[in-house]
């Protein structure tokens, strides 16, 4: 009797269950919140990294700083200068200086500016301002180029919604080249441009020139030490990849180009200092069918930048 009372005790009384958890399971948890919300999301590593950004801006720091004025010398090159929208202060034309056709269109392109100083000046003054270049007659002073801070470049492309794309210089020393990358950050929809302060090309005349005009409306960052900076970006939760013909990674493999990015362009003939290699998340290499030894930092980062544009589409 004990072992069938056992037997029975198991079906009398409360059974258990789910405590109504099933029922709960089946009921809706809301609207779907926002996109800046969902964890994992593009715009919501935008926003996280907008809302550090604004923890740091109230603190005091200087921006990238001004390089020195220079001086374009020679009719031909200042009237090229001028054709190109290179910035100017001042143009100096020498006193009873022959009128010719460069002469006449250097005035009229200057006046067509405005914002440029028309000033006259003896020969041996314009020989002293030029260390006795032959200046023949012309000379045009270029303003100080204002740097704008790394940080600058990214909080750019969090303003837009964007995740940041920007390329950084290492041992590039040729003006031509830097002012051809910025030209292809401005083509393919780049936030700017990292240099570092000493040992690199600067914004000058010539890379102004080569920039055709997009020097303009992309700016130009300069830091104190390249390799710090990168590692501030990466703290910032930017990828860092570095071009190296001996890359451990293919460029169209390499899925991080989708994502927030600084691509690191070499010297062509040293290619990535050390430091600047080791502190690299990726180093990707660019294949070359046709057997270069390696691509002008210009036309290298072009390929690159398409690649990411092309991903973004």
């Amino acid at each position: 009797m004990a072992a069938n009372n056992r037997r029975m005790s198991g079906k009398k009384g409360a059974q258990v269950g789910s405590g109504g958890q099933r029922r709960k399971g089946l009921e809706g948890r809301g609207p779907t919140p926002p996109a800046e919300m969902r964890k994992g999301h593009k715009k919501n590593r935008i926003a996280n990294a907008k809302a550090k950004q604004a923890v740091r801006r109230p603190v005091a720091r200087g921006r990238g700083g001004k390089s020195a004025s220079e001086l374009v010398v020679g009719r031909n090159p200042v009237v090229e200068a001028l054709r190109e929208g290179v910035p100017a202060s001042t143009l100096y034309v020498q006193q009873f200086i022959d009128n010719d056709e460069r002469v006449r269109e250097a005035l009229q392109l200057a006046g067509e500016r405005g914002g440029i100083n028309l000033m006259e000046a003896p020969r041996p003054e314009l020989d002293r301002m030029t260390n006795g270049l032959n200046h023949q007659g012309l000379v045009l002073q270029v303003p100080p180029y204002e740097y704008a801070h790394p940080e600058d470049l990214t909080e750019a492309a969090y303003d837009e919604g964007e995740d940041p794309l920007i390329v950084a210089l290492d041992g590039v020393t040729d003006p031509r080249n830097l002012g051809a990358v910025v030209r292809s950050v401005s083509a393919f929809g780049g936030h700017g441009v990292l240099v570092p302060e000493r040992r690199s090309a600067g914004m000058t005349a010539g890379a102004w020139k080569t920039s055709a005009g997009t020097a303009a409306r992309t700016p130009v960052a300069r830091a104190t030490n390249l390799t710090r900076a990168l590692e501030a970006y990466k703290k910032a939760g930017i990828t860092v990849v570095g071009l190296a013909a001996d890359g451990e990674v293919a460029l169209g493999d390499l899925e991080a180009l989708s994502g927030p990015v600084v691509i690191v362009v070499g010297s062509e003939g040293k290619g990535l200092s050390r430091l600047v290699g080791e502190t690299c998340d990726f180093r990707v290499r660019i294949p070359m069918p046709g057997g270069a030894e390696s691509l002008n930092a210009g036309v290298a980062a072009g390929i690159v930048l398409y690649e990411v544009a092309r991903r973004r589409s």
